[in-house]
């Protein structure tokens, strides 16, 4: 859910600003930097998370709207729209600040009410060292998606 709102945050931003030029929200590295998250989002409930649960009705409406349509909405987004030539490299270590903050706030919050809210990083049932194995492979596949969607909008689509 936090990662849909900062898409719908995003996207509204934009919806309502008059100068996108000037904008911050606009720089080069923050549609790709969202891109990224949500389809990190997509990712990992695709493989992760989805046998967890069977959602009925509206709810799996909305399932099927959060995890599936609009990670692929964003990304068709993301390559119309971006200013890929402006993309960095060296902006990855700055998008992993909100994935690797979110991990340490479940994992702490989770140390309080023992609640996690996915299975991969279950203190209670896996333990702190498979939690973490989990997490740094998380990080690194973050990682390489980045350096992907780098590599892709440079090279291909060169905007």
């Amino acid at each position: 859910m936090l990662t849909n709102t900062l898409v719908a945050i995003y996207f509204t931003c934009i919806a309502f600003i008059k100068n996108q030029e000037s904008n911050s929200i606009n720089k080069p590295g923050i549609l790709t930097a969202i891109t990224i998250y949500i389809f990190m989002v997509g990712i990992v409930y695709q493989v992760a998370l989805r046998h967890v649960w069977q959602p009925q009705g509206l709810q799996m409406v909305v399932d099927e709207l959060l995890h599936s349509i609009i990670p692929i909405l964003v990304i068709i987004f993301w390559a119309k729209y971006e200013k890929t030539k402006s993309v960095n490299y060296s902006q990855l270590l700055k998008w992993a600040i909100y994935p690797i903050t979110y991990l340490a706030y479940i994992l702490i919050r989770g140390s309080f009410s023992n609640f996690y809210p996915y299975p991969f990083v279950d203190v209670t049932k896996l333990g702190m060292t498979a939690v973490l194995t989990n997490s740094v492979v998380l990080v690194l596949i973050f990682i390489v998606i980045s350096s992907l969607f780098i590599f892709i909008g440079k090279a291909i689509i060169k905007r």
